[in-house]
């Protein structure tokens, strides 16, 4: 059975930095590519960052140069750094795999 389990949510103010982790199980972690997705209120899911299992990295355009994907196979786990954490990145992230997603961490932006 395929697990993601979501990590490092919370509060951060403007400017600040916050990183999210991601723990899988239940198949092969380094064959496979891992995407950041979000949720804001009100709104729909929004693709956030991708990493292929050569290592190449994805970012939608307004995360470009403050967030960082990041992937360590031994340990089935992968990251994305935040940082300028901005009003706008306030939203759920759940992590996505072989089709399956974790619960979702909250990024609560607020000075």
């Amino acid at each position: 059975e395929v697990q993601l389990v979501e990590s490092g949510g919370g509060l951060v103010q403007p400017g600040g930095s916050l990183r999210l982790s991601c723990q899988a199980s239940g198949y092969p972690f380094s064959s496979h590519a891992m995407s950041w997705v979000r949720q804001a209120p009100g709104k729909g899911l929004e693709w956030v960052s991708n990493i292929d299992s050569d290592g190449t990295t994805y970012y939608r355009e307004s995360v470009k140069g403050r967030f960082t994907i990041s992937r360590d196979n031994a340990k089935n786990t992968v990251y994305l750094q935040m940082n300028s954490v901005n009003l706008e990145d306030a939203a759920v992230y759940y992590c996505n795999a072989v089709k399956s997603w974790g619960q979702g961490t909250q990024v609560t932006v607020s000075s």
